[in-house]
């Protein structure tokens, strides 16, 4: 039974390049029938916050991620961590170190001083120091670190790795103050909670080595690893917020729909055959570990949008309102005639690209009164603009019936009448004064959702104006 899991570090929000990570621990487990395990790794307390696991929550629930067991909490399991560390001291696999961190930089600064690489050189590996009583001298616990041969693995994603031992040092495993390291619950965590598969970001693969050793010297089993490229942003330096929005709930307020993340994250780094749309389903079925690629992607903030418009166009009228409900409500706007609401959506839903701007294009439908651009009103509310929006108010108060060919027809009398000859010098006074700008959806497609009285309503007021 394949198990993964996704353990983010509550030391902020969940960001693209996490979301992408917990995307493929999905999908991996998904597609296997496997299980999908959540694990806050908040063993750093003064980073940690309440606040960042609750956003990491959030995050993960708007994008679907339904996971099978937890969240654990690495805080929790202090005492199964310090009794892995006692075990590999009993058995010679570790051991106290005293030295200070004065006496670590300098030895440290000496090394890079020779032009060699800084690794901590073992002065108290084979001191067999006790605790000393007699004193409350600090010290912490090092892994004792094989220094002979290669560590080698195959990783699913980027083949075969191997690494010298003599570049790892003996790592400390638990800190002056009691708390153990990452490199070290990592593998506590992985091995008690029987993870099959360790899919990660490459920004990892230093630590994997270190890690195996971890689990030789525990006597585990060692489960696959995948390593999974960086995100880029479009300098092709690591994606951070000087590339714009990196947290994953900023991508919900700026209106997008959480299946086309989904859909814009999987296709960093994977693909199938040349489609570029798919749905959760889809990507479920189709998910392959051994067809990411090595190199960094490129996180275009474009070609996601293209993306969310792509599922915006799948959805039903009924479901894009209800999508785009929050957004409206953001503007002030509460939908009273949801079927009046959804067809108004309907004639927006080809222009906006997210569902913050298909609520900002839309509101003028929605709102009771009319918030003129000035420009345009200058430009399109003269003398002439209003003496056709006159005439043309006139006519339709008179109509019995509203559909869009009368309303087409009686535009065509109004021309005559008044010796128009361009289409344009009626209609634009007409959509300024019915949505207060110069751009909408067709011009009768707009009066006839509207209906005859806002129509005559929003004449009058600007005539008016």
């Amino acid at each position: 039974m394949i198990r993964v899991r996704f353990a983010p570090s509550p030391t902020g929000h969940l960001h693209i390049g996490g979301a992408r990570t917990a995307l493929f621990n999905y999908l991996f487990a998904r597609h296997a029938k496997g299980t999908f395990i959540l694990r806050i790794e908040d063993t750093d307390r003064e980073r940690s916050t309440q606040e960042y696991t609750d956003s990491i929550l959030k995050g993960m629930e708007w994008l679907g991620f339904e996971w099978d067991e937890g969240p654990f909490h690495q805080f929790e399991r202090l005492e199964l961590y310090k009794e892995h560390v006692e075990k590999l001291i009993k058995e010679d696999k570790a051991y106290r170190c005293y030295c200070t961190p004065e006496e670590l930089d300098a030895k440290r600064k000496a090394l890079l001083a020779a032009g060699k690489k800084p690794k901590y050189e073992g002065t108290c590996r084979n001191k067999d120091l006790e605790p000393r009583t007699s004193n409350s001298e600090p010290y912490c616990i090092r892994f004792k670190a094989p220094q002979k041969g290669n560590v080698v693995f195959q990783d699913i994603c980027r083949g075969e790795i191997s690494v010298n031992r003599e570049e790892l040092d003996d790592m400390i495993i638990l800190r002056t103050d009691g708390t153990p390291t990452y490199n070290f619950t990592v593998v506590v965590d992985d091995v008690t909670m029987n993870i099959t598969h360790v899919i990660r970001g490459d920004d990892h693969l230093n630590n994997t080595p270190r890690q195996i050793q971890l689990y030789q010297a525990l006597e585990y089993p060692i489960p696959q690893f995948a390593h999974l490229p960086m995100i880029l942003g479009p300098d092709k330096q690591k994606l951070s917020k000087r590339h714009g929005a990196v947290s994953v709930i900023e991508y919900k307020s700026m209106g997008f729909l959480p299946e086309a993340m989904l859909n814009y994250l999987a296709r960093l780094g994977w693909s199938h055959g040349d489609q570029e749309i798919f749905t959760k389903k889809e990507l479920i079925e189709y998910f392959d570990l051994k067809v990411v690629g090595k190199a960094p992607s490129v996180f275009d903030i474009e070609k996601c949008t293209w993306v969310n418009s792509e599922h915006l166009k799948k959805l039903s009228d009924k479901e894009l309102m209800k999508w785009t409900k929050p957004y409206l409500e953001e503007l002030g706007i509460q939908i009273a005639d949801e079927a009046y609401a959804a067809k108004a959506i309907h004639s927006e839903r080809e222009r906006g690209k997210t569902l913050k701007e298909l609520a900002q294009i839309t509101a003028f439908y929605l709102k009771e009164e009319v918030l003129f651009d000035e420009a345009a009103a200058q430009k399109w509310l003269n003398e002439n603009g209003k003496k056709g929006l006159k005439a043309l108010q006139n006519k339709l108060f008179s109509l019995k019936s509203w559909d869009e060919k009368i309303l087409h027809d009686t535009f065509d009398a109004i021309m005559k009448e008044l010796g128009i000859s361009k289409m344009v010098e009626l209609a634009q006074p007409c959509r300024v004064a019915l949505t207060g700008t110069t751009v909408s959806p067709g011009i009768f497609e707009v009066m006839a959702i509207l209906g005859k009285e806002r129509v005559l309503k929003r004449f009058e007021a600007a005539l008016k104006k």
